[in-house]
Order: C-alpha cells, then structure tokens, then sequence
C-alpha cells in the first residue's frame, strides 16, 4: 500500500511538479515548499544564540524588548527575497508555516525565548489584508506556535490606520508615518505576559517599535521579537 501511494505521488508529481520556492527547482519525494539543499544553504544568522546581536541593537532605545532575532539575512535577488515574496504576493501560506516552523525550532533551544503566552503576528489593516486575502505573518506565527505550543492571538493588537508602502521612505519618516497605527483590545488580558511580537522581514524596524510600544504601553511584562529576515 505504501508502494502504491508513493507511486501515485510520483507520478502526481511528474504531471504537476511542485517546486522550490526558493530556487524554483524540482522537489523530491519528502520535501515540502523548500529543498534539502535551500534549508542547508540559506543565510542564518544564528541571531538567537547572542543576544546583542543587529536586530536588538537596532532597537536599542527605541523600544525595550527583552529578546530580539530574525533567522535569515535578507538581500534583493536572493533564495530569501524568493521565499518572502512566495508568502507576500504569491499566496504561498505554506511558506511561512514552514519558515515559521525553523524559526521555532531556533526560538525553542534559547532561554530568551521561553515561558511566552501570547504570539502576535504584526497585524495588516483589515482592508489590506482582504485585498491580499490574508496576512503573511500570521503564517508564521502559525509555524513557531507549532513548534513553541504557544497561544497565537490576531485580535488583541489591530491596525486601525492604514498607511503607505514604507519602502522607499527614510527611517525618520517611517517612524512618523507608524505613530498611532495600532491599538490593543481587551488589554487586560495582555498585562504581565510574555509576548512574542512576529514579523516577516525586519528594515528600520519602524513597524515592530509602534507595535511594541503599544504593547508596552497596556503593561506587558516581557516583549520579545522574532522575524524571518534581516535586511541588511
């Protein structure tokens, strides 16, 4: 029977090839969204193991978090701009549930990381995210509360404003367009837990200060931050 089926699956994938979202080659039989040889060659940062590593300097005091990481270093033209832009623009949730799952792989074997009550995802406006038909940090928080049996929660922290594309705008002038963005319901639920901020790719760092100051603000006990990507 297990012969049977995993013929049936090769000759599935013969007719509809599933590939490597990060280097768009074939998959083999085992493999899910990313190859063997991508998982090995991508650019970790290892960002968990040192807690004064780029991510946590950078928001050094702008924001007090306890713990901050990402796992990959992000470039333009790479495997990891690849992976991201699957999960962003391609609908390829998948992705961040794989993505999700490595990273909590990392978050599980540091102490920095541990004892957290609620993963929230950097929420989208709701407009937005109806447009994109989902958020793509959601995915991953799905991913490391797999790993970290951890609580993930999309309704205490909302967006109320929506803003425009960060991209190509200065850090001083992301900063400004991020103030007052986000709000937190039922704050009482949210007072004296550890909280796990998650994002996709971290650049200024703009969008995880305005969230974690909201959060600091209704009085967490513990903010950490975890994302996939660094862009250097």
């Amino acid at each position: 029977m297990i012969a049977v089926k995993r013929l049936a699956t090769d000759i599935i994938g013969l007719l509809f090839p599933e590939l490597c979202n990060a280097c768009g080659m074939h998959l083999y039989y085992g493999e899910k969204e990313i190859c063997t040889k991508c998982l090995y060659d991508l650019p970790y940062t290892d960002y968990h193991r040192h807690r004064e590593n780029r991510v946590a300097k950078q928001l050094w005091g702008r924001l007090p978090v306890d713990a901050a990481t990402a796992m990959l270093y992000f470039k333009k033209g790479t495997k990891v701009q690849n992976l991201m832009h699957a999960l962003k623009y391609k609908g390829k949730t998948e992705v961040g549930v794989k993505l999700g799952n490595l990273l909590g792989e990392k978050l599980k074997s540091s102490e920095a990381y541990k004892e957290i009550d609620f993963i929230i995802p950097v929420p989208l406006h709701p407009a937005k995210e109806k447009i994109r038909g989902y958020n793509q940090s959601e995915f991953i928080a799905k991913g490391i509360a797999e790993v970290l049996a951890a609580e993930i929660s999309t309704t205490h922290l909302v967006r109320t404003k929506i803003t425009e594309s960060q991209t190509k705008k200065s850090r001083y002038t992301r900063f400004e367009n991020m103030q007052e963005v986000f709000r937190v319901n039922k704050k009482e639920e949210l007072a004296n837990k550890h909280v796990l901020l998650v994002d996709d790719v971290i650049t200024t760092g703009a969008t995880l200060e305005a969230c974690g100051n909201t959060l600091i603000e209704i009085g967490v006990k513990k903010l950490s931050i975890a994302a996939i990507a660094f862009a250097e």
